[in-house]
């Protein structure tokens, strides 16, 4: 019997991005069902089945079953197909240190979460916070290939998506990453030519577009 695997995702989000590229990593077929949730209250009776208590995408459905955080779900990903291109290292102390950069990851989106949606007067000073938490990054990365080493691997795959929403944080803020973190843009640069990245990413201007609409939707609200 074949396997069955959904993605419950939304086109701009960057949480989503990563099960894809975790996904297309391992080389695992799955189909895409797009939950619109620009309106809070048009999530549909499926995603609050799959997802009752955060109720919000990405989950990862697999022959039935939910799995639902996108650091979750790259996980399980890595754990379910098979180790012969790992995202995750094998050795316990390196593998506890990409967790831990991934969550630091989600820790300093909020800054970002900031410039992105909220008045033009608070945008300045969150985009100096989540380019110092950028810059935090960099010095992890240091001069690596990739934050694991020669292997593109879990941080990567964490980080990556974020790399989409470089343009809308310079529009929104007047600010440059990449004369901030020059060997951050690099590694991203070579992220790209990974395939499962470039056809998982969405286009830096349309994804401008998107949250234009959505900062205006909210302020109608």
């Amino acid at each position: 019997m074949a396997e069955e695997v959904m993605l419950l995702d939304f086109w701009p989000s960057p949480f989503g991005m990563r099960a894809r590229i975790a996904l297309r990593e391992k080389g695992v077929s799955f189909d895409t069902r797009e939950e619109n949730i620009l309106i809070l209250t048009n999530k549909s009776p499926f995603l609050l089945e799959m997802n009752p208590v955060h109720k919000k995408i990405p989950v990862l459905i697999h022959n039935g079953r939910p799995v639902c955080e996108s650091l979750v779900i790259v996980q399980y990903i890595d754990e379910t197909w098979g180790r012969e291109c790992p995202l995750l290292p094998s050795d316990p102390h390196e593998r506890a240190r990409a967790r831990f950069w991934a969550d630091y990851v989600d820790k300093i989106f909020p800054a970002l979460r900031t410039v992105l949606l909220s008045p033009a007067g608070e945008a300045q000073e969150a985009a100096k916070e989540y380019i110092e938490g950028l810059k935090v990054l960099e010095g992890e990365l240091g001069d690596k290939t990739y934050f694991g080493g020669e292997r593109f691997g879990y941080v990567d795959v964490s980080l990556i998506p974020m790399y989409n929403l470089f343009y809308s944080l310079e529009k929104l803020a007047s600010c440059s990453v990449a004369e901030e973190c020059p060997k951050l843009l690099g590694w991203a640069e070579r992220c790209m030519q990974r395939e499962s990245v470039a056809v998982s990413l969405v286009d830096r201007h349309e994804l401008y577009e998107f949250i234009l609409v959505l900062k205006k939707h909210r302020q109608l609200q």
